[in-house]
């Protein structure tokens, strides 16, 4: 670990967002922080002070005022890198940043590498690889389900997981590895089925995790959902109702929808990319709308949700081969009644009672549209938000799990053959090593470069 480049540099960045404002914020980190900090700060000895401090006063290159400032003192190992540190409150004028980050850098500190700060608290020991990664799905959250999920991994809730997984693994193993140094005397230091009783444990606990992963997707990504139907349904009315604006043109004659138009929604601490698409015919002699449609069939593969728009005075028979068609292709879809207040919602309902979780509104005139709403989010969540339950939501975890999965099952087959011990020790190893992966206890400088360039810079 300490052989990773720059280690022993002093680093500095802009920890706020570029542009004007009332206050930036610069962090410095690194052994000579305190010494560039006395050279530039004249009024006090920042490295004679407590930590944990702050301190107004003049900053100065020389004769040279650069700003009135407050100082933030943060003494190793008690800081966030786990190294010293200040940080320099500033007026929020982007030439007066670069004139404190030049001073730094004169004085022997280098520009911070995107994600470096928190990089160092990793290496430091502060916070283990998911925490790490968490800081930026923080950063990155937009919505309240992003952001409770990210602050329960920063927390360590998704690393205190892996630690109970791993530490049931390390037990398993020190008992088998405890019978191979033993094995000429015919020693048994493990029930067996105690063993089956652990293994099926942990894969109870990884497909859980696993599981989650699609909706941990969608919280950290947000839900695609494709608005699909024939032309004139009210696709661009619905798509107007749920965003409260008019962003989508609005005709009576069919077609006028050439393209997908793309906006996204909050809906309970929810993100859902909502995608308006032209309407679905068969037989068009348009080679505009043609393309448009083709465009729309391939939205609706890659949705997370289909909402199925129809008029309620469609054929109905119509209406049930396009449902049986989506249910045949395992789409995660609504059935959506759209118009009700053409032919009233009784004789609606009456008419399509057969179909399944169908909703029916008026786009036009905003009936029921909240009833979509709570159908949407339900379809999508399916009862499983629990926000301070472990969900995973980073790609790299659910692949390292994967790779635990399918350790596990070769643990449990070797255990159903009564296989030398040294070949389960093979596998619970290899097991070990995905779950160490996922925290960052088995890592290398490759992987850790490219998970923190992801971060912005200060942080």
């Amino acid at each position: 670990m300490n052989q990773h480049i720059g280690w022993d540099d002093t680093i500095v960045a802009p920890a706020t967002a570029p542009g004007v404002s009332a206050i930036s914020v610069i962090r410095l980190s690194g052994s000579l922080a305190y010494e560039i900090m006395d050279f530039l700060f004249p009024s006090k000895k920042i490295s004679e002070q407590p930590p944990h401090t702050l301190h107004v006063g003049y900053l100065k290159n020389g004769e040279q005022v650069l700003d009135e400032v407050v100082v933030s003192v943060f003494k190793a190992p008690r800081s966030y890198t786990g190294e010293d540190m200040v940080e320099i409150s500033c007026h929020g004028s982007p030439f007066i940043v670069q004139q404190i980050i030049a001073a730094c850098i004169s004085r022997g500190a280098r520009l911070a590498k995107p994600g470096e700060f928190t990089q160092r608290a990793f290496l430091n020991g502060k916070l283990d690889l998911t925490q790490a990664e968490a800081v930026a799905d923080l950063i990155a959250s937009n919505s309240v389900a992003s952001h409770k999920t990210a602050l329960h991994a920063i927390r360590g809730g998704f690393s205190k997981k892996m630690k109970e997984l791993r530490e049931a693994m390390i037990r398993f193993s020190a008992l088998n590895e405890l019978e191979l140094d033993f094995s000429q005397e015919d020693v048994s230091f493990a029930d067996r089925n105690q063993f089956y009783l652990l293994i099926d444990e942990l894969k109870r606990t990884v497909s859980h995790l696993l599981t989650s992963f699609q909706l941990g997707n969608a919280i950290r990504n947000g839900v695609s959902v494709a608005i699909i139907g024939k032309p004139n349904a009210g696709k661009s009315t619905l798509l107007n109702t749920l965003l409260n604006e008019d962003r989508a043109i609005v005709s009576e004659i069919p077609g006028t929808t050439r393209d997908t138009i793309e906006e996204v929604i909050n809906i309970d601490g929810i993100l859902f990319r909502l995608i308006d698409t032209a309407g679905i015919r068969q037989h068009t002699s348009d080679v505009i709308e043609t393309a448009g449609v083709e465009r729309s069939l391939a939205k609706m593969k890659q949705a997370d949700l289909v909402i199925y728009l129809f008029d309620v005075s469609d054929e109905k028979e119509e209406v049930v081969n396009q449902v049986f068609e989506m249910q045949k292709n395992n789409l995660n879809f609504l059935p959506v009644a759209n118009k009700i207040d053409k032919v009233g919602e009784s004789a609606a309902r009456e008419r399509f009672s057969d179909i399944e979780k169908i909703v029916f509104i008026s786009a036009k005139e905003h009936l029921h549209t909240e009833v979509l709403r709570e159908r949407m989010v339900d379809t999508v969540l399916q009862d499983k938000l629990d926000l301070e339950d472990t969900i995973v939501t980073n790609a790299r975890h659910y692949h390292a799990l994967k790779e635990v999965e399918s350790s596990l099952a070769d643990v449990k087959k070797g255990l159903d053959e009564n296989i030398p011990g040294d070949l389960l020790a093979s596998d619970i190893r290899r097991c070990l090593y995905y779950l160490g992966e996922i925290t960052g206890e088995i890592t290398n400088e490759d992987q850790l470069d490219y998970i923190f360039s992801k971060f912005c810079i200060g942080k």
